[in-house]
């Protein structure tokens, strides 16, 4: 009998997490070392090997005494790295976190049919394709009196017309992809203040705790797993994000970031594309990078504890 348990214990794990094994190690495993391999050769628009090397790293880092580790970053890497930490604490504070909460908590304090249409109204963006998305921001930007933003400061404020795509350009990327963002903090924040038990809220209202106090001492303690997986998660989104980017600002130096640098080097049409060691060089950083914040923000969060089995089991 116990043989004849485990093995079918074995087969319903073969069954059940056999195909998704299968997927993460071919979608996952297999590109990651991929890119490993192209990194260090001279791959370029003729798909082919000449040689391994690691030249392409070379146009990344170049050797310094004065560095404290020997090497010191070139210009356009250092700018891409710091655009990408810009980008990515910017966005996921202000919007994906701080943003959704507020959308999560204001709509599950309304009514339930005005709740679900704004909430709706939120998510229009994310179900919208990403390029009439991108039209939509390119209109709203135009720098000319025929943009949305334009037409409103001028008509309404009595200010002058502005460029963001070249006087804010960072401010406009974040703002674009954080309303994109935000949608899925609210849905996920939203599930989760609607699984608290009512008795909660009941006895704190009997006691004469007003919303605030309810939000606070409730409602928020009960959010902290959720804000922990939307902030591990959307930080290694934002990390490789550069779909939105590419739309509205395109090849722009000053929304270049290190996902956009990688695109641009390898499959960007007709902006120095091809370069296919040189952009895989880029993607290993980015995934050593991905994966260092990874294991960070897991310890940091303590995800490890949600993951845990119940200490208590309920049948």
């Amino acid at each position: 009998m116990p043989s004849s348990a485990s093995a079918r214990q074995a087969s319903n794990a073969l069954i059940f997490l056999g195909p998704a094994i299968l997927l993460l190690f071919a979608l996952l495993v297999v590109p990651i070392v991929v890119d490993l391999v192209v990194a260090f050769t001279d791959m370029a628009q003729t798909v082919t090997i000449g040689e391994f090397t690691t030249r392409q790293f070379d146009k990344l880092v170049r050797p310094s005494k004065d560095a404290w580790f020997g090497f010191e970053l070139r210009g356009s890497f250092y700018r891409a790295l710091s655009l990408t930490a810009i980008y990515v604490f910017c966005t996921l504070t202000i919007f994906n976190i701080t943003f959704g909460l507020i959308l999560a908590l204001t709509t599950t304090a309304l009514s339930d049919r005005l709740g679900a249409f704004f909430r709706a109204v939120w998510l229009l963006p994310r179900m919208s394709p990403s390029v009439v998305y991108g039209l939509l921001w390119i209109w709203v930007v135009d720098p000319t009196e025929r943009g949305l933003l334009n037409q409103v400061l001028i008509n309404v404020f009595g200010m002058e017309p502005i460029n963001m795509m070249l006087d804010h350009p960072m401010v406009l990327i974040v703002m674009a992809n954080g309303f994109i963002g935000a949608s899925i903090g609210m849905l996920i924040l939203t599930s989760a203040i609607r699984s608290i038990p009512k008795h909660l809220f009941h006895a704190a209202r009997a006691d004469g705790a007003g919303p605030m106090a309810i939000t606070w001492h409730i409602v928020l303690p009960a959010l902290r797993w959720p804000l922990s997986y939307i902030t591990v998660f959307q930080t290694l989104s934002l990390l490789v994000s550069f779909e939105y980017i590419f739309l509205i600002m395109g090849a722009s130096r000053s929304t270049m970031t290190m996902a956009m640098l990688a695109y641009t080097k390898t499959l960007a049409p007709d902006i120095g594309s091809g370069q296919y060691a040189y952009g895989a060089a880029i993607t290993l950083i980015l995934i050593v990078i991905g994966m260092a914040t990874a294991m960070f923000m897991w310890r940091m969060s303590n995800m490890k504890a949600l993951l845990a089995k119940p200490k208590i089991e309920v049948q």
